[in-house]
Formats: C-alpha cells, sequence, structure tokens
C-alpha cells in the first residue's frame, strides 16, 4: 500500500509540474494541452518506461545458455526473495553499475553493465544482483521508471521553453497565463530542479531499503559492502555516458560531480550506506 501511495504522489507531483508549464508558456490552452500530455505520458510509463530506459543504454537481454553464471546467481537469489526469475540484460558499457525497472515484479528487469561483470568477484555481484532484487521485492522499480519518463518530458518542455525565449516567444496576453521571454527562461530552469527534487525525495530513503533487504537475501552483507566500495571508486575514474534523468535508478550513480552534484544527488552517499 506504501508504494501504491508514493507512485499516487509522484505522478501527482509530476503531472502538476507539466501542467503549471503548460499554462506558463500558454495560458488556460497551454494548461489543457499540458494536462493532456502528462496523462499521456502517465499511461505511457506505466506500460513502456523500463522499454525506453533499456533502449536508452542499448540493454541487450540474454539468454541462461549465453550468461549461465549470472543467470544462476539471479535465479538463486529471486528464490530466496520469492520472486519470479526476472529478464536478465546487459549493458555495453565499461563503468560498474546496475539497476532493475519493470512495472511490477513479474515484468522485472535486472541490468548490469559489461564492466561490473568484469571487475567484480562472485560475491560482489551477487551483493548488486541482491539489491537489485530488493528494488523489484520492495515494488519500488515501477517509481524509479515513471520518475525516469516523467523528468525527461520536464527537460524535454523546460528545453523548449528555452528556445522559445530565445527566439523571440513568449506572450504575456493569453488570458493572463503565458510568459514573456524572461519568465520563460526563469522556468526552464527552475522546472528540472523541481523534477530532480521530486526524484531526490523517492530515492534515497529507498535506497537504504535496498541495501538492507538484498544483505538478508544474499545471507551475509560483505559482498555488497565490497561492492558499494569497488563502485564509488569505479563511478569517479569512470563515471557512465548517463542521463541524468535516469540516474537515479543505477545502484549507485553514474555521474561524476563535484559538492554540488553530490548535493543534489540522488543517492545517499556510499559512506553511509
Amino acid at each position: 500500500m506504501g508504494n501504491w501511495f508514493k507512485t499516487t504522489l509522484l505522478l501527482g507531483v509530476l503531472t502538476a509540474l507539466i501542467v503549471w508549464i503548460g499554462h506558463l508558456f500558454g495560458g488556460r490552452q497551454g494548461m489543457v494541452f499540458a494536462f493532456i500530455l502528462a496523462m499521456g505520458m502517465n499511461f505511457f510509463s506505466y506500460w513502456y518506461s523500463d522499454r525506453i530506459v533499456l533502449k536508452m543504454y542499448r540493454a541487450r537481454e540474454v539468454t541462461p545458455q549465453e550468461k549461465p553464471r549470472l543467470y544462476d546467481m539471479v535465479s538463486h537469489l529471486a528464490g530466496r526473495a520469492d520472486l519470479p526469475v526476472p529478464r536478465i540484460y546487459i549493458i555495453p558499457n565499461d563503468s560498474p553499475n546496475a539497476f532493475a525497472t519493470g512495472r511490477n515484479p513479474e515484468h522485472a528487469v535486472v541490468a548490469v553493465t559489461e564492466g561490473l561483470l568484469k571487475v567484480m568477484d562472485r560475491e560482489e555481484v551477487m551483493g548488486v544482483l541482491s539489491h537489485e532484487l530488493a528494488h523489484v521485492k520492495n515494488r519500488d522499480i515501477l517509481i524509479g521508471s515513471i520518475a525516469a519518463t516523467m523528468a525527461g518530458a520536464i527537460m524535454i518542455l523546460a528545453s523548449m521553453a528555452r528556445w522559445t525565449a530565445f527566439l523571440g516567444g513568449g506572450s504575456d496576453d493569453d488570458e493572463g497565463g503565458g510568459l514573456g521571454a524572461l519568465g520563460l527562461i526563469v522556468m526552464s530552469i527552475l522546472a528540472p530542479i523541481a523534477a530532480i527534487l521530486v526524484q531526490m525525495a523517492i530515492s534515497r530513503s529507498r535506497e537504504y531499503h535496498a541495501d538492507a533487504s538484498g544483505a538478508e537475501f544474499v545471507g551475509q552483507p560483505d559482498g555488497l559492502a565490497n561492492a558499494l566500495e569497488k563502485l564509488g571508486a569505479y563511478s569517479r575514474r569512470l563515471p557512465m555516458q548517463a542521463s541524468p534523468q535516469t540516474a537515479h535508478m543505477f545502484i549507485v550513480n553514474p555521474l561524476r560531480g563535484g559538492n554540488l552534484a553530490t548535493l543534489f544527488s540522488t543517492h545517499p552517499p556510499l559512506e553511509d550506506r
């Protein structure tokens, strides 16, 4: 029940944000258009957001015959967690990382990078997989997928607002709702920040929960703890070419940044985890 409430709250906040942007763009007509767009995005996010994210990272599904050891580990952990065995995808990237996606446990996907399989030993890979299966078990993979898709839509609208302002668009007379060029620029900056704050609100606590649940599935926490330490070191030296809208889905933040980036990170500090 808790995750359904969080999903509904997330959809409501992001929908309101998109409608607000539409209102600032074009008053009442813009608001109606944005509301229709948001409803379509909500439907599309529920059914197709996992496919979008997998395609974004050129992830490829693998069979038990292609990766028998990886499949055996996932199957073993899924049995311990009382979950259906998810589909397994490989991301062609040398930076070690992983994420889970899908709208429910019956349609779940676990994706790992080629780099993770190269630099992690068996216990560490098991720790990472247990963390991702914990996200599946806790039913928060849908929240992450929806957040990625909706945040992407907000980023696109913000970019459109910026270009509209630069090209001389924006009006102040559409039933009192439109913005001038300066207002569009300000909105194009504030809207993505609001989307990031929503992602932060849902992401940090669920990472701690997934760490704890994953350690229970695998039977001992050392593999996950060692994996997190190694992932932190590699993410600083070898960051991924990842989209900021989907960074919250990974086990560790794939983007490298300084103190300001850490402040707005969707992940809690690795030392705390």
